[in-house]
């Protein structure tokens, strides 16, 4: 072979590789496919078997062993679908999963919630920014490079399925349940981003589970405790709530998961959730909007569900409704056994179950369980904290920082000037201090606790005249940025003194929050980061130093002073 003929043979070669991997088929396009794996799997199981294939149970591994065995019995008596892990830690969960693995008969499709990553359920771990955070980021290259590294960390410690990205459009600020969950209240940049994350898992060879269909955004109701009612026309909700998902859905999400609300719009039954309609999950889902993925429940231990359907009646609607998957029922064993009997009174078609039963097979495929393969137990919270994934993170909290006050004030603020330098909401020195005091040379660093009285604030006042320049640190410390961060009063009295002087503020808390904080609409510097980690603290020490140029857009509106886009 001369070597002219090397070549075209080597590129040849090598553009085959790379095509192969290019056009790895997605879930989707292997469902229209003949299947010799699924097709034997499928005719070994029985009746019972198949049914007990669309339970999907819940998994600790911080419940002790006594609880872990339990769920042991559970896989080897009633040889159910899959898991959905919640709290533990990333080692003992591969651990335990290989353990669980080795139990099933067919092999356990393992999924977890993991909206901001493997953090979101698991100690040891990274947890992304919160997705309001993320609606911030323009470029949203960054959200397709968090899906890539996150679906790394799920297959590493041997899941196959993320419950997530959440894409309600969060456009009630009252929300209790879903909130800085969304990416906010612009049901184009929750499509746009929401994509782009999905799309970065799915090219890793992760399921998704887009969620909470048809949409949990504008509700003031948390559906864990009770059913939420949503009272607009169908025209409202096919324009707002459900664009995001129809997007995704001809993005090719892999799985959609129904919420637990009443819609009389779309289903007059009285205090029918909709995860029980079979005229929205059947009707809307998958006739109307053409779905033809893994359709999943919200947990049906909700009393957002169970409330007025009890005793597996609601397991048994849900599939009626045309959910292929029960996620976390509050008896399966019982729930099994109710299906059976509604397959035997003409409730549910057999056929309707085979159908699910391939389209979870199938998952298994496409996740590569019809090869049998243990998990490394070694490494594996080293291996979960790669440093390319600790840079990411640093990097989305830099592209999330929103300024919505003073530019160029921030940007005369000067290192040699004498700065003091005050974090309140917590009664300790924050990284966002030290990380500032390692800049301004001739600093001094002042805490006031969430609870900080009028004579706390008089001593910190008294030094102020003696400093150049101000910045303040609002600081929600507490462990998710939801609404109703609570400041004594004479702390927002405070804030608001200090906005109408020469002060520049960092608000590490959900944007709502403004609105709890008058006066911060005159301050002379305002720069919105989101959340209290480390890593954001860092990003807007960076902005106020002037080594990060602040280039998030604030991704809902508050008030009448700071709307949805602002952003300077």
């Amino acid at each position: 072979m001369n070597v002219k003929h090397f070549f075209i043979v080597s590129l040849l070669l090598l553009t085959t590789l790379f095509s192969a991997q290019a056009q790895k088929k997605s879930y989707l396009q292997t469902l229209a496919e003949p299947n010799k794996w699924v097709d034997s799997v499928f005719k070994r199981l029985s009746k019972r078997q198949k049914i007990a294939q669309i339970f999907f149970v819940r998994a600790h591994t911080n419940f002790g062993k006594a609880y872990e065995d339990s769920i042991g019995k559970v896989i080897k008596k009633e040889r159910i679908g899959g898991l959905v892990f919640f709290q533990g830690g990333p080692a003992r969960q591969a651990i335990l999963t290989n353990q669980y693995q080795s139990l099933a008969r067919v092999p356990l499709l393992i999924t977890s919630d993991g909206e901001w990553g493997l953090g979101m359920r698991l100690d040891s771990t990274i947890s992304y920014p919160y997705q309001m955070a993320l609606g911030a980021v323009q470029n949203k290259d960054l959200l397709y490079k968090m899906g890539i590294e996150v679906a790394k960390d799920y297959k590493r410690i041997g899941m196959h399925m993320n419950l997530a990205p959440d894409v309600d459009v969060n456009n009630n600020p009252k929300n209790p349940v879903i909130n800085f969950r969304s990416f906010g209240e612009n049901k184009y940049n929750v499509a746009t981003k929401a994509a782009a994350y999905m799309k970065g898992m799915q090219d890793g060879g992760l399921l998704v589970s887009i969620k909470h269909f048809p949409g949990h955004g504008d509700t003031d109701v948390d559906s864990h405790y009770d059913l939420p009612q949503l009272t607009f026309t169908k025209t409202r909700l096919d324009s707002l709530e459900l664009y995001p998902f129809k997007e995704l859905i001809k993005d090719g999400a892999a799985g959609v998961m129904i919420a637990h609300m009443n819609i009389p719009a779309l289903d007059n039954t009285p205090n029918m959730p909709s995860t029980l309609s079979k005229p929205i999950v059947t009707g809307l889902l998958k006739d109307e909007l053409g779905f033809k993925g893994i359709v999943i429940s919200d947990a049906m231990g909700m009393n957002g569900v169970v409330k007025n359907f009890k005793n597996g009646e609601a397991d048994v609607m849900g599939i009626i409704a045309g959910n292929d998957i029960i996620e976390l029922s509050e008896n399966s064993a019982r729930a099994i056994k109710l299906v059976r009997k509604a397959i035997r009174a003409d409730r549910i078609s057999m056929a309707q179950i085979d159908e699910s039963v391939k389209k979870i097979l199938a998952a298994k495929y496409w996740a590569g369980l019809n090869v049998k393969k243990s998990i490394d137990e070694q490494n594996v919270v080293a291996e979960v904290n790669r440093p390319e994934s600790l840079a990411l993170l640093q990097q989305l909290a830099e592209a999330s920082m929103t300024m919505l006050r003073g530019k160029n004030n921030i940007q005369q603020l000067k290192a040699e000037q004498r700065t003091v330098i005050i974090s309140i909401g917590t009664p300790e020195v924050t990284t966002f201090q030290r990380e500032l005091g390692a800049y301004y040379k001739n600093a001094i660093f002042y805490t006031l606790d969430k609870n900080a009285n009028a004579n706390a604030i008089a001593k910190v006042l008294r030094d102020l005249k003696a400093f150049d320049q101000i910045i303040i640190g609002i600081h929600d410390t507490r462990t998710r940025p939801g609404n109703g961060m609570l400041l004594s009063a004479d702390l927002n009295m405070f804030v608001k003194d200090m906005a109408l002087s020469n002060a520049v503020f960092a608000l590490f808390a959900n944007p709502y929050n403004l609105a709890a904080l008058p006066g911060l609409e005159q301050s002379k510097g305002l720069i919105i980061a989101y959340q209290k980690e480390d890593f954001m603290q860092k990003a807007a020490a960076g902005v106020i130093k002037n080594q990060i140029i602040a280039t998030g857009k604030l991704p809902v509106t508050v008030n009448s002073f700071f709307n949805y886009g602002d952003g300077l």
